[in-house]
């Protein structure tokens, strides 16, 4: 009927990114089920833990009554085979760049006929990373820091493309292909300054010593001078409104490098 208010959406998601980007949004409502991990990004409450897109409990997803379940790569093969079984929409997420978090945003929001907040939202992103960017001005007036941020330590994994672009606008320079399995030589020849431990589904539980104490890593400017960081992986891993939290602290840990000086054989 002409006038009639659209059915409201009952989205389950699959992961923190989309769980962060509905919340800031103000789609809390339309959640009925999340990831296990979105308690981390987002205040859901007890809306139902479902599992993730490597192991999910479709018999509990689909007793939530979805009209619509959103996830993010990656994901298991046979998870998304059985998702593609159920008769419900199935939206994938990709983002790889901070140009991929604002698209991805834009097109939630219209899911949830919230256009305006995700205009609001990206806005108040470029306003965080404008800022980020210059207060880091000074560092870069010298010379980047060179920075190596570590998504997993095994087998080794850099940290996401959209997290080297946080790194820029910090006053860093990623020093290995980013989202990329790397080895120890390749960031030993690289030399970082600073390394960032943010490693997927650990928090803050990332051990430096497992750097400190690498012996092929005994003459990375870093480890000599013991700028090893743990950052909260979400703030940094995840694709939604959390990396305005990583940005400051990249900034805040490249500054300290800035500040502590370099010595005439780390240029």
């Amino acid at each position: 009927m002409t006038g009639r208010l659209k059915k409201r959406q009952r989205i389950v998601s699959l992961a923190p990114n989309v769980t962060s980007i509905l919340f800031a949004l103000g789609a809390r409502r339309e959640l009925v089920g999340v990831s296990k991990w979105c308690k981390d990004v987002a205040p859901v409450g007890r809306l139902p833990r479902v599992g993730d897109c490597w192991k999910l409990d479709i018999a509990l997803v689909m007793r939530l009554k979805p009209t619509l379940l959103i996830g993010s790569v990656p994901f298991a093969p046979d998870t998304v085979g059985a998702l593609l079984d159920q008769p419900v929409d199935f939206l994938a997420t990709n983002p790889r760049t901070l140009a991929d978090i604002e698209s991805n945003i834009r097109v939630l929001a219209s899911l949830v006929r919230r256009i305006s907040a995700g205009e609001k939202l990206i806005a108040r992103m470029h306003r965080c990373f404008r800022e980020v960017s210059r207060v880091a001005s000074p560092v870069n007036e010298v010379a980047a820091i060179r920075v190596y941020s570590e998504a997993w330590p095994s087998p080794r994994i850099s940290s996401p493309p959209w997290v080297a672009e946080l790194v820029e606008l910090g006053g860093g320079r990623f020093v290995v292909p980013p989202g990329k399995r790397v080895t120890d030589d390749e960031i030993a020849h690289a030399n970082p300054e600073l390394i960032v431990l943010a490693w997927t589904s650990a928090g803050d539980r990332a051990r430096p010593s497992r750097v400190l104490q690498n012996p092929a890593w005994q003459n990375v400017s870093a480890v000599r001078n013991r700028q090893v960081v743990v950052l909260r992986d979400e703030i940094l891993n995840t694709p939604g409104p959390p990396p305005m939290r990583g940005a400051r602290e990249l900034l805040r840990a490249i500054h300290r490098v800035s500040l502590q000086g370099r010595r005439p054989n780390q240029c």
